[in-house]
């Protein structure tokens, strides 16, 4: 490569014609005709687009009153929720008050004292691997709150082998099935997989503590008559049918319940103001618009933005909204076949897989250590891997934690399928795509010109079978 010199001009790496030999080149030199020629050159590039599949995929209702409801059968049972806890050493872990209204008996307490004496009551207790936390037909004489670590509740089969009914990892509860029962026994058996720490809370404590809080006797005893009610497998409540009868026989009648304050999705939005100065928009416009370029690049950055809140969003992002009964976590760490079939057979019409690329990754790699080979899903021209004909689609606005863990979400959608729907608004003032407009904002004092971008969203999940996620996924390799 040349270097720059003051006699011979800037450095270049093309060749220069040679002089003749009266010291006079003969033809013209490439870099005075570059001087002359018309750059070819691309638009501006952003590294950040994604393929964003999510919004690709949901199905759009058009919001005209700017919010969405709801409307639900009434549902007795009381979802499942997450109790948090605060650390303050090895032995100081306490859980936090207002959480305890996670639990489904504790399901809407609005007694904020009471919940922070029965949040004194909870004693700390580490949990070596493999020790059984309680065994399924002994008395239930506690109540746990898993802080950390990871348990297997299990059942003996018809024949004696060992039937896994599921995963138990940080802030859920054990104990509360017990509420309403003369001399309730565990149903099921749970065994440390890890070690782990848990809050314990003495049964007779509980009992004992209630006699003295009347609101509280009066909660849990509604909460116990609720739980009794006839409801169908999903737990809503039932309505009376009867099959196969003969003659005549009366017929018993009900009617279907509803919510009686249904949810509502108010739209979300995402906004920015463009801001592009007059000279550049009079004088840069050829061969490519400088205002359309910058507005182009602008609304891919809303875009992206718009999917990482229909994912995170705590209002309304899959993630944070998700029933925690249609969650379920791995059984070994890695996402393995055996995972996603749990995951997928937690619904009906699963539509699609959202992953994060390096979860994606480290199920292909599972599959590989089985000798299995993923199908494929043809969507849009796209050939995209599948599992049992479920295409699976890369969204990296799913977060991967310190631990290298991250999330699968399983997506049922469409309001005719009771489903999850993405929500917007069309027709909006100076419109410029469906549910995004761009309006002008005037010229400052500085010649510059201003535009307001906005984009109106949310997503609203219908039923809550619609979502599932598989948490605790490790992304990392694993010792062969």
């Amino acid at each position: 490569m040349s270097t720059p010199d003051s006699a011979t001009g800037p450095a270049t790496d093309e060749p220069v014609p040679e002089p003749s030999a009266d010291g006079q080149l003969t033809s013209l030199s490439t870099l005075a005709a570059r001087r002359l020629a018309t750059t070819t050159k691309s638009e501006p590039q952003m590294q950040a687009i994604s393929s964003r599949w999510l919004l690709r995929m949901l199905p759009w209702v058009d919001v005209r009153g700017g919010a969405y409801r709801v409307n639900r059968r009434l549902q007795l049972r009381v979802g499942r929720g997450r109790v948090q806890f605060e650390h303050n050493g090895a032995d100081d872990i306490r859980v936090i008050p207002e959480s305890l209204t996670e639990l489904p008996a504790l399901r809407g307490y609005p007694d904020g004292d009471v919940l922070r004496e029965v949040s004194t009551r909870f004693r700390v207790r580490e949990i070596r691997a493999g020790q059984l936390l309680f065994e399924a037909g002994q008395p239930v004489t506690e109540a746990y709150l898993v802080v950390h670590g990871r348990f297997t509740r299990f059942v003996t089969g018809k024949y004696g082998e060992e039937e896994v009914l599921g995963i138990v990892t940080d802030g859920a509860g054990l104990g509360d099935e017990a509420i309403g029962r003369a001399d309730p026994l565990w149903l099921s058996s749970v065994r440390a997989e890890t070690s782990g720490v848990v809050l314990a809370l003495s049964w007779d404590t509980l009992m004992e503590f209630t006699g003295r809080a009347p609101s509280l006797a009066a909660h849990l005893e509604a909460y116990a008559q609720r739980q009794s009610r006839p409801m169908n497998r999903k737990g809503e409540a039932d309505v009376p049918v009867q099959a196969g009868h003969v003659g005549e026989p009366t017929l018993s009648g009900g009617f279907v319940d509803y919510e009686l304050a249904p949810r509502e999705y108010e739209l979300s939005l995402t906004q920015t103001v463009l801001r592009v100065h007059t000279r550049v928009a009079d004088l840069y416009n050829d061969p490519m618009n400088q205002t359309e370029q910058q507005l182009r690049l602008t609304i891919e950055e809303i875009r992206e933005r718009q999917e990482w809140e229909l994912v995170n969003n705590r209002e309304f992002g899959l993630l944070h909204n998700a029933d925690y009964g249609q969650r379920v976590s791995t059984f070994t760490g890695p996402p393995t076949p055996d995972d996603m079939d749990e995951l997928l057979s937690m619904r009906r019409k699963t539509k699609l897989f959202l992953a994060h690329p390096k979860a994606i990754a480290a199920f292909f790699r599972q599959c590989n250590r089985r000798g299995l080979v993923p199908g494929t899903a043809t969507v849009e021209g796209h050939e995209i891997p599948a599992w049992r004909g479920v295409p699976i689609f890369p969204c990296n606005k799913i977060p991967v934690s310190d631990q290298h863990t991250s999330s699968i979400i399983a997506l049922r959608t469409g309001e005719g399928d009771q489903g999850a729907v993405g929500l917007y608004q069309t027709g909006i003032p100076e419109e410029y795509q469906p549910g995004l407009n761009v309006r002008f904002m005037g010229i400052d004092g500085n010649a510059i010109i201003r535009y307001l971008v906005t984009a109106y969203y949310s997503l609203a999940i219908l039923v809550p079978d619609a979502v599932g996620i598989l948490e605790n996924v490790q992304i990392g390799r694993t010792a062969e």
